[in-house]
């Protein structure tokens, strides 16, 4: 197998509204947080358990940029695709940092939470990618045989 594959899919919730960084040129680049939860029933006890990642969302498209300025809100539910990248900072003091986060090549809004009462955010805003406008969600009822 020739090269290698960087490709990251998220379906989750934003954890707050995108900030939006405006250049000289015209260009944007929007940042966001992205929760996933991932929850399953503990066999030995029958408890439903979940533990929810933070992901750190950079959309560099400036056309992008700006449906995401436009349209994302806390809360709303978003199916991401990307690709991964670590970077380097300095603070203030000095000290070198990194930090990982996926740059979204498109996303798509899956809902607006409070907006329009749970209906799709899509059908009031214009489509940022052409990926499916699909809940993946589990059903907290299933019982996972792992």
């Amino acid at each position: 197998m020739a090269g290698s594959v960087n490709k990251v899919i998220l379906i989750g919730n934003l954890g707050k509204d995108p900030e939006v960084r405006s250049f000289e040129n015209g260009g944007k680049i929007a940042n966001f947080t992205l929760a996933t939860t991932e929850s399953w029933k503990d066999q030995a006890t029958g408890e439903r358990k979940s533990i929810t990642d933070w992901h750190n969302i950079s959309v560099r498209k400036s056309g992008l940029a700006g449906i995401a300025e436009q349209y994302l809100k806390k809360g709303m539910s978003v199916y991401v695709e990307g690709r991964l990248r670590t970077r380097e900072y300095t603070t203030k003091e000095g000290e070198k940092k990194y930090i990982t986060e996926v740059l979204a090549d498109e996303f798509t809004m899956l809902s607006a939470r409070s907006d329009n009462q749970g209906a799709p955010a899509a059908a009031s805003a214009p489509v940022a990618t052409s990926a499916p406008a699909t809940d993946y969600s589990v059903n907290e009822s299933d019982d996972l045989p792992f």
